[in-house]
């Protein structure tokens, strides 16, 4: 699919992002090997959760419908999932297919869990070296460090692991493992990753405790808990960046989660200048959430690195499109981590950048941004990347004349109805 799109006049109107994907992921597992039922509400509309739902059916958990914003989870409880008939598919979700490594790494049975091209390139050695410590049997392709991955399941013992890495998804991984294994299980960050994890096992009764950046968790038995999932932040960036870029605009975004280990973006806006605001400020199923609003902003450059790059690691890209277009330079390093995402989300973001005008150098770890007073439109592409794709959206925005945007489809993977939001802003 190609879209087309020219710059609007103003951009005004009051949206709502899709449904938190990480939390939409994990209120599915949590709740699918839970005591009890659970009603999960505004849950992500993605095909990657959607990917996470098909998995859990097909190793036995009721849930009711299999896509929809409100789902009627039936947890099957500690001991209740069964091996799946066939190969269970992660699609393009690389956080189904590290979640489901852990938990399936603890399971009495065999399971083969496979993706897309993009997902089968992506590295999971990160996850199969600790589960193979804790006990469990797994093998992939390359060397056991790519899917698709057999795993044979069975009795785990608790184990000490710093992650070499922050991830939450390798960090959720190990502590679903946890939850069955023998002993203790502590887990050690070289710096805070998101947090849905821990909130949502603490809300189902979990024996885990976190002290700085160590987390520990003993086997656990979870009761299944309703949750309203906040709006994704990550989705609502978009918007943020489009309001602080656009020269007439004013918008609005209703109930976007604020975990303060995924509001990096905030800062990182706050620092460039933006002018922003938080309002309503509340609490959901043990997640902050608030309506931000932004206007036409003045922005300036800033450096992205260390500590805060994990916070932001998924935003970098409609950053690196608001510091196209601020006055000075900004500086990303220490993200090397964008090169195994859906694609090289460095590169990709470079290239479609420098395409349109911007004046964008790439590092190994990431890129020297130089601000340029305008874009050009052109003829662009999502690389299969849904955060590349709507990316360039926004780019359009504000680019002069007019910007072709090829395998604008990807966007589904994370929000279908980014496309009808774009519009609807653009014609208030």
């Amino acid at each position: 699919m190609r879209q087309r799109l020219k710059a609007p006049s103003a951009l005004n109107g009051e949206v709502s992002p899709p449904g938190d994907k990480s939390i939409s992921h994990r209120a599915a597992i949590l709740n699918g090997i839970a005591a009890g039922k659970a009603r999960v509400r505004n849950f992500a509309q993605s095909a990657d959760c959607f990917a996470t739902v098909s998995c859990l059916r097909a190793l036995g958990v009721k849930i009711e419908p299999p896509e929809g914003e409100t789902l009627l989870i039936e947890g099957v409880g500690g001991s209740g999932l069964r091996e799946a008939e066939d190969i269970l598919n992660a699609e393009n979700s690389a956080t189904t297919m590290r979640l489901m490594a852990g938990l399936l790494a603890s399971q009495p049975f065999l399971s083969v869990i496979t993706g897309d091209q993009s997902l089968r390139s992506r590295p999971m050695d990160r996850v199969i070296r600790p589960l193979r410590l804790m006990g469990a049997e797994i093998w992939g392709r390359s060397g056991d460090s790519k899917a698709p991955l057999v795993i044979k399941g069975g009795h785990l013992k608790g184990i000490k692991y710093v992650l070499p890495i922050a991830s939450a998804q390798l960090k959720s991984a190990l502590l679903l493992a946890a939850l069955f294994a023998e002993g203790e299980t502590v887990v050690s960050e070289p710096s805070p990753s998101r947090d849905h994890t821990e909130r949502m096992l603490k809300a189902m009764g979990a024996g885990i405790k976190v002290a700085g950046n160590d987390i520990s968790i003993s086997p656990s038995r979870l009761k299944a808990i309703d949750l309203d999932v906040p709006g994704d932040l990550s989705s609502a960036a978009f918007w943020l960046v489009a309001g602080a870029v656009h020269p007439r605009a004013h918008i609005r975004i209703r109930d976007t989660g604020l975990n303060p280990t995924r509001s990096g973006i905030m800062d990182v806006l706050a620092y460039m200048g933006a002018n922003l605001r938080i309002e309503n400020k509340r609490m959901a199923g043990g997640e902050p959430l608030a309506d931000l609003s932004v206007q036409s902003s003045r922005l300036h450059g800033t450096e992205i690195s260390g500590e805060l790059v994990p916070l932001v690691i998924d935003e970098i890209p409609i950053i690196a499109l608001a510091a196209s277009v601020a006055e000075g330079e900004t500086i990303i390093r220490d993200a090397r981590e964008l090169r195994v995402k859906e694609t090289d989300r460095i590169s990709a973001t470079v290239k479609e950048l420098s395409g349109l005008g911007a004046d964008v150098d790439e590092l190994p770890d990431g890129m020297v941004i130089r601000g340029v007073k305008k874009l050009r439109g052109g003829i662009c592409d999502s690389h299969g990347d849904h955060r590349v794709a709507m990316m360039l959206g926004v780019a359009a925005l504000i680019a002069e004349g007019e910007t072709l945007i090829d395998n604008a489809e990807v966007v589904n993977i994370s929000y279908p109805k980014f496309w009808q939001d774009l519009e609807f802003l653009s014609k208030k």
